[in-house]
């Protein structure tokens, strides 16, 4: 009997002692289970602020990105407007001015400034259009960098708003909710396995890995793509810097050049201009002195045909005199006065000849120089035409602005 008592007190002191220990374990899971929750729930939503804050930066620095796209695509347009303007307007006429020049006559188809002036303007224009070229090729490249960052950055705002909606979801969830499910697995669940896509620098290479991905990674990854972002923005403002200088410089020196050439042209047509004046008025004066030549000519063979009159009077007078009969054909005074004029005017005759002959020879040279001048004015005239009115003309539809 002794013996079933003290058994049945043992058996209620350890059924007292379990119920107590049972409790109070009871409690202490309660405790920790709400801690634990408490802790995940807190960590959860600290980890949402840290998403939507890089969410945010990333927001940002994408429409940052697409403004500088934007604002390039601008400068790009820009530039090919410049390219087109000096390809197709200033090239074209500086090569016509000097094949029109080529068509110049004689002794003004010359090497002169406005030649060298032309060459060096279409070295200039060349040159510039090398250059502006190049930045053109610059932009394009700066432009797909910048698409290639905006679409890393749209990835990553595509997963973190993927993860968002997760952990959103998980916030909300309570212990009391149907449709949770228990991990049965034999995996350890000390770390989250997840399928990463990570974007490399240029859009046309995509890895897809599985593994795990730690946490600093996750932070490299935006700061990355941020810092990234950043450095092509700044490499973008620096290239429309630079742009804006070189467009400034090379239109400058189009400019420059264009008014040297100009004013080579300006000063070599006011010398063909005065050239051709001094020849008209020689012209002229050639043309005058050719019409005095004439009526000299003229005048001096009639004065030799009025002087064969006197001649044929003379030697009919001489003649008639030969036929006095005996002693009357005698050389008196008469005959010696007939011999002497018949001399002088052979003498006359011969003078004026003389003179004619000089007239028709100062004729001829007249009339010589008269043609070259004529020769010399068409020349002018055809540079005047081809400088002034051909050259002058085009190049007034030479138009450089920095677009």
């Amino acid at each position: 009997m002794n013996y079933r008592y003290r058994s049945s007190e043992a058996q209620q002191e350890l059924s007292e002692r379990l119920l107590a220990e049972a409790t109070l374990a009871c409690e202490s899971a309660k405790e920790i289970v709400k801690t634990n929750k408490k802790e995940t729930d807190h960590r959860l939503l600290e980890k949402l602020n840290d998403i939507e804050f890089r969410k945010g930066e990333l927001l940002r620095i994408r429409k940052d990105t697409v403004l500088e796209i934007d604002a390039l695509s601008v400068y790009k347009e820009r530039i090919t407007d410049v390219l087109k303007s000096v390809k197709r307007n200033a090239l074209e006429i500086c090569e016509k001015c000097l094949i029109a020049r080529k068509c110049r006559l004689s002794i003004d188809l010359v090497y002169d400034d406005v030649e060298t002036n032309l060459l060096k303007e279409r070295e200039v224009i060349q040159g510039a259009e090398n250059l502006v070229d190049r930045i053109l090729r610059k932009t394009y490249e700066q432009i797909r960098k910048l698409k290639a960052t905006l679409y890393c950055i749209d990835h990553d705002l595509e997963n973190k708003e993927n993860n968002l909606h997760i952990d959103r979801r998980n916030v909300t969830l309570k212990e009391t909710d149907f449709n949770l499910n228990i991990y049965h697995g034999t995996s350890p669940l000390d770390k989250s396995y997840v399928t990463l896509l990570r974007s490399i620098k240029f859009i046309y290479k995509r890895t897809v890995k599985h593994r795990v991905v730690k946490l600093n990674e996750w932070e490299l990854q935006t700061n990355s793509n941020v810092i990234d972002a950043n450095k092509e923005m700044n490499s973008a403002k620096q290239l429309r810097c630079y742009i804006d200088t070189i467009i400034k410089e090379t239109i400058d020196e189009l400019n420059n050049q264009k008014d040297v050439t100009n004013k080579a042209f300006r000063q070599r047509i006011e010398q063909t201009r005065e050239a051709k004046t001094k020849l008209e008025l020689q012209h002229s004066e050639t043309i005058k002195q050719v019409t005095a030549m004439l009526n000299n000519i003229t005048h001096i063979k009639k004065s030799i045909a009025e002087k064969e009159g006197y001649m044929a009077l003379a030697h009919t007078r001489l003649g008639h005199r030969c036929q006095r009969p005996g002693i009357e054909h005698t050389q008196d005074l008469v005959e010696v006065n007939l011999v002497k004029e018949i001399h002088e005017l052979r003498n006359v005759v011969a003078n004026l000849q003389r003179m004619l002959y000089e007239a028709e020879a100062s004729l001829r040279y007249l009339l010589k120089t008269q043609i070259q001048l004529e020769e010399d004015i068409n020349v002018k005239t055809n540079t005047l035409k081809i400088d002034e009115v051909e050259c002058m003309t085009l190049r007034q539809s030479m138009d450089y602005r920095a677009y």
